[in-house]
């Protein structure tokens, strides 16, 4: 009797008697092999009661009717074992494990790790449901890509890739809670790369930007991170009377510029520069808070401006405190300016700072303070001015603090008093006030000097009505 190659049901013969009974053998077998599905794999010995069509993948070794027959589909046919020999690519569905396995011609093995390719699938779903827009989706608690090493064929490297159709798509990284966005980083709508967060999935903040063209970092939105802008050009930031510190100070309308000077000094300390310059330009007004510069700007220079044709224009008049302080190592840069102090000083340089007046400035009343303070600082006047006020003294530099204050047209009204001089040296100050022209009066000492300061004027007469003093190591000349 002959038998078929693949699955060995026999074959009817010529001739032969009892033809059902070959049949129906035949038979037996496609119900055991076809759409093949086992209880276990895992038995080496028959079930005690097996029913009726139920199969087993038969374990090495197997014992009793099992005996011989490893790895063999045993079937419990008519009240017997019927036992099919696998063959090469056979699968079967295992009901305990829920997997399938095949036969590689020497051992049962995992289907899955035998398939090496899946091609053009609509959706995959791993752990949960994939759909139209997400058409692959996961739902797992780890995930691992790792390089394919040399030894296994790679290279040991591990590149990432994804791709957007143009500059105006987007390709991201979105992070999201209870499936609403958190966090995204990626090319959002440019080549850029943008880092981005929402407390609500809805209102987006950009903290970072690296721009394609040129790898710059800005920090865009600076008020809700610790970056700083960077600078690529000049900026002007306005200041109005009529305008608010809510503003971003970028134009001269009571929209848009801001109402003090410290707000705009207060911003530029948050850029970065770059090497470029701040102009905060003041309009014409009275300005009743000073400035206060208490640490250097980053990376350029820093002009305040207000009307350096008549500074009387625009006033800064303050109670209590100063009109311009600038301490710890910072630079300022300023003119166009009348200032006046009820109990403070006009320009206060301290603790190595420099102050350089560029423009045209006026001198108020600052009665119990100085019009120039230089205290281990130093303060360049390098622009004529007038002095329309009454103060304890004009210039005052101490501890090792300089004024330079030559070659100047110093106009004087009302006939102003200073308490102490006009101009005083003390413990290693160094003023030099020379070749400069006075027009108008005051009164008070001219000058004086002590504790080792010196004041240089090459002879000539400072204002005052009073004869001025050395001491203590004091040198005028």
């Amino acid at each position: 009797m002959t038998d078929t190659a693949n699955l060995g049901l026999p074959c009817i013969e010529g001739n032969q008697a009892q033809k059902h009974v070959t049949h129906n053998d035949a038979l037996r077998i496609l119900d055991t092999l076809v759409q093949l599905a086992v209880l276990d794999r895992d038995l080496p010995t028959p079930p005690g009661s097996p029913a009726e069509g139920q199969r087993w993948i038969v374990k090495a070794a197997g014992t009793g009717a099992w005996a011989g027959h490893n790895n063999a589909i045993a079937a419990w046919q008519d009240g017997a074992w019927q036992f099919s020999a696998p063959q090469l690519g056979w699968v079967a569905f295992v009901a305990d494990e829920g997997t399938l396995v095949v036969w590689n011609g020497s051992a049962w093995g995992d289907f899955f790790s035998t398939v090496t390719s899946l091609q053009n699938l609509s959706m995959l779903g791993v752990g949960t449901t994939a759909d139209s827009t997400n058409r692959i989706s996961a739902k797992l608690n780890n995930a691992l890509w790792a390089a394919q090493t040399v030894a296994e064929g790679g290279d040991g490297n591990l590149l990432y890739k994804m791709s957007k159709e143009s500059t105006a798509k987007t390709v991201s990284l979105l992070m999201q809670e209870n499936y609403s966005g958190r966090a995204e980083i990626g090319l959002t709508g440019d080549d850029d790369f943008h880092f981005k967060v929402s407390p609500d999935g809805t209102t987006w903040f950009e903290g970072i930007k690296i721009a394609a063209a040129t790898g710059r970092v800005t920090f865009p939105n600076t008020t809700l991170s610790a970056g700083r802008e960077t600078l690529t050009a000049n900026r002007t930031y306005y200041v109005r009377t009529d305008g608010s510190d809510a503003n971003n100070g970028l134009a001269n309308t009571s929209g848009g510029a801001f109402l003090t000077i410290q707000k705009a000094i207060d911003t530029a300390k948050q850029h970065d520069l770059c090497g470029f310059a701040v102009t905060i330009q003041v309009a014409t007004g009275t300005y009743t808070v000073g400035i206060n510069v208490t640490a250097p700007f980053l990376g350029g220079d820093v002009t305040v401006q207000g009307d350096i044709t008549t500074p009387s224009n625009v006033i800064i008049s303050v109670s209590g405190t100063h009109c311009v302080q600038v301490s710890s190592k910072a630079a300022l840069t300023l003119g166009g300016f009348k200032l006046v102090s009820s109990s403070g000083h006009g320009i206060f340089a301290t603790a190595d700072a420099v102050v350089t007046v560029s423009g045209k400035m006026e001198f108020g009343a600052c009665s119990s303070g100085n019009h120039l303070n230089a205290m281990t600082s130093v303060i360049n006047v390098g622009a004529d001015y007038t002095i329309s006020g009454s103060a304890a003294n004009h210039v005052y530099a101490a501890d090792g603090g300089i004024i330079n204050d030559y070659l100047r047209t110093v106009t004087i009204t009302g006939t102003p008093a200073f308490s102490g001089s006009f101009a005083q040296g003390t413990r290693l100050g160094i003023i030099l006030m020379f070749s400069n022209t006075f027009s108008g009066s005051a009164t008070g000492s001219r000058y004086n000097v002590n504790n080792n300061a010196v004041m240089y004027t090459a002879g000539a007469t400072l204002p005052g009505n009073a004869v001025g003093t050395t001491s203590f190591g004091g040198q005028y000349n």
